[in-house]
């Protein structure tokens, strides 16, 4: 009888995803999709304001065309995008875009610990993760460039080392010229070169910071540019983040009412029920020294110390400025060992979040005063009208479709730049006075203004047609 020949076993075909892998991918997937019903909510007035600005970005007589704003170009080339490609839906599909992303560098840099990390903390409406604003559209950018100079410290190869360092520090750039008190990778980058030079490898060192300081001017040389092709230049851009921001710091510290007291006591909560501390605790207590690559130990501590006192200079203790926390979060979990104590840190952090979404989904923003003024606006305005707000939400502009010859559009500023309100009693009183003046409260008084010479002004040339809560819309007579 013939003897049959033994059929060989096919070979196993093993996948190229590790478990690790695919589970960062399942999360960046799940926080992309967390964001989905959200798309339509109403515009916040930091993304309201943007999306003017950066409409009518062109050579002006204000910082940014006719506006003044304290934020980076690449913020407002972003919102830029955004408007060009329709407004309120592209603006958040970009912010999905970034976080995804974000979760997907952050398992780059530490595996599914830091991505989930990054994808419980950059979810969380506590820390009002589903307004567009700089923070978390610099957030990828740092992540990134975290990944690139970690990466870049563990090769071998020469010219793979300093073209990631220079990579590294383009992204560094961008993340400052996205929200400007996100030295982040600065600062990492500082500690990790600092210590190979320490350790004897002084020559590799200063080539690695060559090329990470040639990446970061490259970046800023086209941003600068870019800028000054739309009439912005450097000394403007340097007025508007830097010199600004000192003088607000000022006016907040001898000017501010109860309510930013009050912010910072919410903000310290939110951070607590969060879980943040906890799973920063709980990385700390697994910090390790890795047999091969870089020592991120002190790099992380000194970035999370960083972020902290970035977001106590901010002033106004905003519930978004905890968004600047998540790199650090993200560098701690990655120099920590995946111990118990740190799943399970997680998984307390989680909870907060799913508990915040619920919450939200429940209970969305929906229109309130500010959208139906802006809905008043529209339908009662002629081509050719223009409204100034009193003071700050700039979104009701944006929302009503009509400009503003004022160029303050948020409230600090105002308090910053035109204290005695003499430039806005100059506008509204003058031969292109806007036909609408909205006004939050009763009157033009608040915190850090003289309004006494600009009340005189409003009630001499306009009359109240309608209100709706605090706000108060006035037509010129």
């Amino acid at each position: 009888m013939p003897v049959l020949d033994r059929v060989a076993p096919r070979p196993v075909r093993r996948s190229r995803w590790t478990s690790g892998q695919l589970v960062v991918a399942y999360l960046a997937v799940a926080v992309a999709v967390v964001r989905l019903p959200f798309l339509a909510l109403p515009l916040s007035p930091d993304e309201g304001g943007y999306l003017l600005v950066a409409s009518q970005w062109d050579p002006g007589a204000s910082t940014y065309g006719a506006y003044f704003v304290d934020r980076p170009p690449v913020l407002i080339g972003l919102f830029g995008l955004a408007d060009e490609l329709g407004g309120t839906i592209p603006l958040r599909l970009l912010a999905l875009v970034a976080v995804a992303g974000s979760v997907l560098l952050a398992g780059r840099l530490g595996g599914w610990p830091a991505a989930a990390t990054a994808a419980v903390f950059l979810s969380t409406p506590l820390f009002d993760a589903m307004q567009v604003d700089g923070e978390l559209l610099a957030v990828p950018f740092v992540l990134g460039g975290l990944a690139l100079l970690v990466r870049s410290l563990r090769t071998t190869s020469p010219q793979s080392a300093y073209a990631g360092s220079a990579a590294a520090g383009a992204l560094a750039a961008c993340a400052v010229l996205v929200k400007q008190n996100l030295l982040d990778v600065f600062v990492v980058a500082a500690i990790l070169l600092a210590t190979l030079a320490v350790r004897g490898r002084w020559r590799d060192a200063v080539r690695r910071t060559g090329a990470f300081a040639a990446g970061t001017l490259v970046a800023v040389g086209f941003a600068l540019l870019v800028s000054a092709t739309r009439g912005t230049g450097p000394a403007a851009l340097w007025d508007a983040m830097v010199t600004f921001r000192a003088q607000a710091a000022e006016v907040i510290h001898t000017s501010a009412n109860s309510a930013t007291p009050d912010r910072l006591h919410t903000l310290v909560v939110v951070l607590l029920v969060s879980g943040a501390p906890v799973v920063a605790l709980v990385a700390l207590g697994g910090l390790r020294r890795p047999e091969t690559g870089p020592d991120l130990r002190w790099a992380a501590l000194a970035l999370i110390a960083w972020e902290l006192v970035g977001a106590a200079l901010g002033g106004s203790y905003w519930l978004h400025y905890l968004l600047a926390l998540v790199p650090g979060l993200v560098l701690l979990t990655a120099a920590s060992r995946p111990t118990r104590p740190l799943r399970w840190g997680l998984v307390l952090a989680g909870a907060s979040t799913t508990v915040a979404l619920v919450g939200f989904t429940l209970s969305p923003p929906s229109p309130g005063a500010d959208q139906a003024v802006s809905a008043y606006l529209r339908s009662h305005s002629i081509a050719g009208d223009t409204v100034v707000v009193a003071f700050g939400h700039p979104n009701v502009v944006h929302d009503s479709g009509l400009g503003s010859p004022y160029e303050q559009l948020w409230s600090l500023p105002v308090r910053v730049r035109d204290p005695r309100l003499r430039e806005f009693a100059r506008v509204i009183g003058g031969a292109d006075a806007p036909r609408w003046v909205v006004v939050s409260g009763g009157s033009l008084a608040t915190w850090g203004v003289d309004s006494t010479a600009a009340q005189v002004v409003l009630d001499r040339h306009y009359r109240q047609v309608t209100s709706d809560g605090d706000w108060h819309v006035f037509e010129r007579r």
